[in-house]
């Protein structure tokens, strides 16, 4: 892909091993550019939990930690001098470092800038997160939980980060990517709004991908046809408010529709969302499946379940299933948009939730009259090709070559 060969420092909010969205991304840029022959360091909270002593990779440096959910699955780190002081002890016995990649908003991302701009090294940082959306989703104090965020962003971060003031989202944004020499965003909406908000401009468009060798072997597996009959359908993902699972479990109860359903992921929600479901015998919860099997789920599915609105920066998951040849239900119209086709939109997205809900329970209804019949949308071919891993890092590649050549 190129001649230069780099050693590239990524840096993240969660440790690669946890469950997400953005850790499954920074897995397969690790991968894909190890195998174009490049060096790759992941620095990010150190996991706890039964499943932290089975994880060892020398590629990753895990920072002083503590959990900080209930699973134990999500920690942080605290960006300060104790931090910086292990870090580049433990970059000492590494190569030179060309690049820095942030690909963290909130610690992982103070933590990253900071070693950049204490060692003279170019970043590029990929935004992952809409702050302002998730943290309302979370809280309904999310105007003094930003105005925290952005004060405690001017204290650890100096120079043009420390300057841009504002306590909304889009100032957080401005400010953790004011230190960047390019930014880069996994969706073209996500990256409009961004240079929209003075956020960064321009911003590169760079889609999070699926791992060509387990595509490729996904659909080998997989039926080349899909039968028309009972409806499967497939939800996946954290388990946490803003993913909006238990609107969606009401909606399906209530659209009375005769089809399984699977659940894939886990998080605070799971028993909230087994309540709603109690009784119902075609639910299934399947937990935290590694990709693989997630990957098979979905293209064994006759159609994807995404219901978040406005948080998703991407949302992997409808572009993983169009890859497979999967349909998707989905609730974003800026996600919709961005598929193209292969799918089922929900109606009411700007209205209220018993609106959203209304919506929902008609295209679920909808899209199990269309599977049953056979008359499912078949996704758009352009967006599987362009989806596949090699690619995305080879774009990648192309913003890191141009930021280290200034």
């Amino acid at each position: 892909m190129t001649t230069r060969v780099m050693h590239i420092v990524f840096f993240g909010d969660q440790h690669l091993d946890s469950l997400g969205g953005a850790q499954v991304s920074m897995r397969l840029q690790r991968e894909f550019l190890e195998r174009a022959g490049h060096t790759v360091t992941v620095v990010a909270p150190k996991m706890h939990g039964s499943r932290a002593s089975r994880i060892s990779d020398p590629s990753n440096v895990d920072l002083p930690s503590v959990p900080i959910t209930t699973d134990r699955e999500y920690s942080m780190s605290w960006p300060g001098r104790a931090t910086d002081r292990a870090l580049d002890s433990a970059m000492t016995h590494r190569p030179p470092v060309d690049l820095v990649h942030v690909q963290a908003d909130f610690w992982g991302a103070f933590i990253g800038h900071r070693y950049a701009a204490r060692h003279g090294i170019p970043v590029v940082h990929t935004l992952h997160n809409r702050v302002d959306v998730g943290i309302a989703a979370v809280t309904p104090l999310h105007g003094p939980v930003l105005r925290a965020l952005n004060l405690w962003r001017r204290r650890v971060l100096r120079g043009a980060a420390e300057q841009v003031r504002g306590n909304d989202g889009w100032a957080f944004l401005r400010g953790i990517a004011s230190g960047s020499s390019a930014v880069t965003a996994p969706s073209t909406h996500f990256a409009r709004r961004l240079e929209e908000y003075g956020v960064f401009n321009p911003v590169d468009v760079v889609w999070n991908g699926i791992d060509d060798d387990v595509r490729e072997a996904t659909l080998a597996a997989a039926p080349t046809e899909r039968a028309p009959g009972r409806p499967r359908f497939v939800w996946l993902g954290r388990m946490s408010p803003e993913k909006r699972l238990l609107p969606f479990l009401e909606a399906f109860v209530e659209s009375g529709v005769d089809a399984d359903l699977e659940i894939i992921g886990g998080g605070a929600q799971r028993a909230a969302a087994e309540k709603i479901v109690s009784g119902v015998p075609n639910v299934h919860f399947a937990g935290k499946l590694s990709y693989p099997d997630t990957l098979a789920r979905i293209a064994a599915a006759d159609a994807l379940v995404q219901t978040s609105i406005g948080f998703e920066t991407q949302g992997m998951t409808p572009f993983e299933a169009a890859t497979l040849g999967t349909p998707s239900v989905i609730s974003d119209p800026d996600i919709a948009a961005e598929l193209g086709g292969g799918l089922w939109v929900v109606p009411g997205a700007a209205g209220t939730e018993d609106q959203r809900t209304v919506g929902l329970i008609e295209t679920l209804r909808r899209a199990a009259s269309d599977i049953a019949a056979g008359l499912a949308p078949q996704p758009m071919r352009e967006v599987s090709e362009s989806f596949r891993q090699s690619s995305r890092t080879a774009a990648m590649i192309e913003v890191y070559e141009r930021v280290l050549e200034g």
